[in-house]
This record gives C-alpha cells, sequence and structure tokens, in this order.
C-alpha cells in the first residue's frame, strides 16, 4: 500500500504598504508552485514574514513575532520560518543573530529564490541568507496568489530614484526601474478575464514611470490604454509624488471613464522650509496648483493624503503652514505620522529633532483638523446617489441595521444597508448615502440596481478552495 504524504503548508505574514502586499501575493505563488498549501492557522510548516523598514517600531514587531514561533519551531523541527522585504534588506545577518532559529533570510530582489533558499536550507540544516544588491527580474514574471479576486495590484515599476532625506526606501528597494507597457497591459488584460474589475498601478513614485526613457507622459498614455481593457471598471494608482505630476496625467484621468476619481498625492509637510530639509522637490505653491487643476477637470475627485509631524527643525510656523494647506485642500482623508528616527536616513542625524510631547501635541491638532474637513466633505454628499462595489466582509452591524461594506468610485468607503438580496463582494449597486462621518459615509436606505458581477462570481468561487494562507500583520494603508 502506497503511503501519501501530506503536502507542507505554508503562512504569510505582511507588513507594511501596498507594495508588500502584492509581493506576498508573489511569495504565495511561488511557494503554491512549489507545492505548498495555504493555511491561515499557527500549524504551518512553512511561515514567511514579508517585513517592512519604514514604519515605527517595525523591528520590534518582527522579533517579537519571531520569539512568539520560537517554541512552535523547538516542538516541531520540520517548521521553517523565513523573514524576506525591507527589513531583511537593511538587516541582514542581523536577523540570524538575534533569532537564530530563523531558516531563511532572502532581500527585496530575489523573492523568487524562497522556495530554492527553503529547500537549502532543509537539506543543509542551516540557515540561507541571500540579500541581491539589484533586481534581477521584475517580480511581476513570478507566479501569483491573489490575494482578492475581484481586485488586483498591478506593480508598473519598482525602486525609487528619489532621495528624501525621511526615507529609506531607495536603498532598500533600488532605483526605479520600470516595467515595460505592454507587459503591464497583459497582466491587466489577464486579470480581467480572470474576473477582476478593479485594478491597481503600483510604484514607489508611479506617476515617474517613463522618465527612464524620457517619455514624461507614459504614464498618461498608460492610464489611457487601461481604458480600453474591455471588462475593467475601475482603474487607481498609488502612490505618485507632485514633482512627476503632469497636466497629461490630469487629462487622462478626467477623460479615460474607468479612471476612478480618486486621488492619492502625498504633501508631507506644508512648509516651503520643511519640504527644502526633507529634499522633496515641489514647494506648497506648486502642490495646490496641482489640487486646483485636478478639481477643475474633476469637481468630485477625493483627494487624500500623506502628512509628517515633527520633522527636524519643524517649528510652530512650519506646522501652522501645515495646517493652512490642509484647509485649502481639503482631503477627503489623510494618513498622518508622527515622525521618528529611521537609521540610515539623513533625517536620523540632522539637528533640532523636535520633543516628542510637541510631536504629539501638533499631531492631536493635525488629525482633529483634518477630521473636522473630512466630516464637511462627506456631509455635502448626503442624499447623493453612488456607485458602490461591495468588499469582502460583512460590514458594520447594530441591532436594527445589516450592513455591507464597499467603495464609491471615489474610493470613499460606504457603509450599505442590505436585506434579504445581500451582495456578493465585487458585486456593484447604486446606494443613497444617508449619513455621514469623517471616515465612511452610510446608506440606510438600502440600494438598488444590483448588478451581479463577473468580480462576484470569481469571488464566490474563491469561497470552494482552501483557506488562505496570507495575513496582514500592521495596517495597509489604502490610498
Amino acid at each position: 500500500m502506497t503511503e501519501t504524504i501530506a503536502a507542507r503548508t505554508y503562512r504569510v505574514v505582511t507588513y507594511g504598504c501596498q507594495m508588500n502586499v502584492h509581493d506576498s501575493e508573489r511569495i504565495s505563488g511561488l511557494l503554491e508552485d512549489a507545492g505548498y498549501v495555504a493555511s491561515s492557522g499557527d500549524e504551518a510548516d512553512v511561515v514567511v514574514f514579508n517585513t517592512c523598514a519604514v514604519r515605527e517600531n517595525a523591528d520590534n514587531r518582527l522579533y517579537g513575532n519571531l520569539g512568539h514561533l520560537a517554541p512552535s519551531k523547538a516542538a516541531r523541527p520540520g517548521m521553517q520560518i523565513a523573514v524576506g522585504g525591507c527589513m531583511a534588506q537593511k538587516d541582514r545577518d542581523v536577523i540570524v543573530a538575534k533569532a537564530p532559529w530563523v531558516d531563511v533570510v532572502f532581500g527585496t530582489h530575489n523573492v523568487g529564490a524562497l522556495p530554492v533558499l527553503l529547500e537549502r536550507a532543509r537539506v543543509e540544516q542551516a540557515a540561507q541568507v541571500e540579500i541581491l544588491e539589484s533586481l534581477e527580474r521584475f517580480p511581476s514574471t513570478l507566479p501569483s496568489r491573489r490575494e482578492s479576486p475581484y481586485a488586483g495590484w498591478v506593480a508598473i515599476s519598482v525602486g525609487c530614484s528619489n532621495t528624501c532625506t525621511f526615507c529609506i526606501v531607495p536603498s532598500l528597494r533600488g532605483k526605479q526601474a520600470d516595467r515595460r507597457p505592454g507587459d503591464i497591459l497583459a497582466e491587466v488584460t489577464q486579470l480581467v478575464a480572470d474576473g477582476v474589475q478593479e485594478v491597481t498601478l503600483l510604484g514607489q513614485n508611479v506617476n515617474a514611470y517613463g522618465l527612464d526613457i524620457g517619455d514624461r507622459d507614459a504614464f498618461a498614455t498608460l492610464l489611457r490604454a487601461c481604458g480600453d481593457v474591455d471588462g475593467l471598471r475601475r482603474v487607481r494608482f498609488t502612490s505618485p509624488h507632485p514633482k512627476d505630476f503632469t497636466d497629461s496625467v490630469i487629462d487622462a484621468m478626467a477623460t479615460t471613464p474607468n479612471v476612478m476619481p480618486s486621488l492619492h498625492m502625498p504633501l508631507q509637510s506644508g512648509s516651503d522650509d520643511v519640504l527644502r530639509r526633507m529634499r522633496r522637490s515641489y514647494r506648497s505653491e506648486r502642490y495646490l496648483g496641482i489640487l486646483d487643476r485636478v478639481r477643475q477637470s474633476m469637481p468630485h475627485a477625493a483627494i487624500t493624503t500623506d502628512i509628517i509631524v515633527g520633522f527636524p527643525g519643524e517649528t510652530e510656523a512650519d506646522f501652522q503652514a501645515t495646517l493652512d494647506v490642509v484647509r485649502q485642500a481639503r482631503y477627503a482623508a489623510a494618513f498622518t505620522f508622527q515622525y521618528s528616527i529611521r537609521p540610515g536616513t539623513p533625517a536620523a542625524t540632522m539637528p533640532d529633532q523636535v520633543p516628542q510631547h510637541v510631536v504629539q501635541e501638533r499631531y492631536e491638532r493635525l488629525v482633529d483638523l483634518v477630521g473636522e474637513i473630512a466630516l464637511e466633505e462627506n456631509r455635502a454628499l448626503v442624499g447623493t446617489e453612488v456607485e458602490v462595489m461591495f468588499a469582502d466582509g460583512e460590514g458594520r452591524k447594530d441591532a436594527a441595521t445589516r450592513r455591507m461594506s464597499g467603495r464609491a468610485r471615489d474610493n470613499r468607503l460606504v457603509h450599505v444597508a442590505v436585506g434579504d438580496e445581500t451582495p456578493r463582494p465585487g458585486d456593484i449597486a447604486l446606494a443613497t448615502i444617508t449619513y455621514a462621518a469623517p471616515h465612511h459615509l452610510v446608506a440606510d436606505g438600502g440600494f438598488r440596481s444590483l448588478e451581479r458581477t463577473r468580480g462576484g462570481d470569481a469571488w464566490q468561487a474563491r469561497q470552494e478552495e482552501p483557506a488562505r494562507g496570507v495575513s496582514l500583520g500592521m495596517p495597509v494603508r489604502r490610498a
């Protein structure tokens, strides 16, 4: 009688940004291609940490989780632990020195080597540390296990050629390398054939796409080309940089029907002096000019941003300049961060580090202002009808109303009352807004014109598959 050998299981824990989430989809695809099976529990044979070196306390989170797994590893000698991503690229041998029970450390440029490194570690019974200094092939050539069956990330570039003094990403992911437009559109077309109806174009500096070949209009051309993909309902992109934002991109957004009226435009600071120290090559007047032109072309666009409070040398006058820009920009939402030292960045050694209690007080004032403006902007939508694409999860519940959550075309979060006819994630309907809060909208009158989409079909088919092996270890910014 032949003995059946159970397939090894895996779980991926992701920290950080959308690029890391997309990388984790590649990691999952590689492992499944190598015969591993996804597991959502703590008993996985292989646990992969895809790390971030940007978020505060990222190292503490990683080593805390590695310590939590140490007893499991000791009790199950066949278990393997791998660490990849930005922190692996930065710390290299430090990870194995601090957590000698780790089997594999791999960097941002050699994700594709993971299955081989795991097997080598198993055979040699020794930790494998392999960090490449540059990208050998674009990661989108690797197999993928997509987290969502109806919405997908598509990387159009990797790395970043900017030199912002607070950011360590360029040294960890390298200079920007663009992907060929034909390859991007081929991936988008295949995703749509698989049931995906919303695509987010990804890049560390997404609208700089094409600059390495001297084509400043390449990104606008790409947006327009996405408009020609039959069945693609929504297109977004993140994150752009103000210095590379052109009028041709604004025109492409306004005239391409499936490009969402949603723009995430990082500000970082409203003070020109702080922007200069950050090495951000724009000033507040240029930044606000971009937003004015966006709103002239798309009056109802929802604009979001990133802001850092307490950058070295920031004075009260500098902070007031940031508040002034926030008042003029009228953001739908803002991702606000308290500056903290990141070793290896120029800002880490700058003089005049702002005391923590001052940073905290300014941060609270900023959050209050952002929330006040966001609430005013959302209240203006009460009584209007929006198109909602429903998302995973059952949404908000209370004693009287069952709601399902989704995203409007401008990417605002909407909680919609549902009755006997429950939409599937990926389905689309129209709903009238009845209530507004700073961070979400509510449509308690229900929905109409429910469209049972191919994306919903893909979600339903996914429910028949085994449990997924990807989990999120930190909140992921959704631009």
